[in-house]
């Protein structure tokens, strides 16, 4: 495989890494939910499947790094250093979208 198809993949990867978590954080179907659905009931499912889904993405990162690929411009600025930070806590949870909604109001100001 060459290294550009490489690149490719693994950002493929982390995209649907950040995606998957990014479901789990606003609380929405995720594959996980199809593999435990007698779960779902529990109250503690939810935050179980919050740090399966942030392993995931910092397994994923971990190998991209690995192969020299870059992920950090896949997340906005803190994203990336909570990724690099690697310990999910409420601030992780609270904080994620806090950015990009910023963005998305100050582009509607303007507007």
């Amino acid at each position: 495989m060459e290294k550009k198809e490489v690149c490719t993949y693994f950002e493929d990867r982390v995209l649907k890494a950040k995606n998957q978590f990014e479901r789990t954080v606003d609380c929405k179907h995720t594959e996980f939910d199809d593999l435990y659905p007698y779960m779902t009931e529990q109250p503690q499912f939810f935050w179980y499947k919050r740090y399966v889904a942030w392993q995931e993405l910092l397994t994923v990162v971990k190998i991209a790094e690995d192969m020299e690929v870059e992920w950090k411009d896949l997340f906005l600025e803190k994203q990336a250093a909570f990724v690099e930070g690697r310990v999910l806590d409420a601030k992780v949870l609270d904080d994620w979208y806090e950015e990009q909604e910023k963005l998305e109001t100050e582009s509607s100001k303007n507007e």
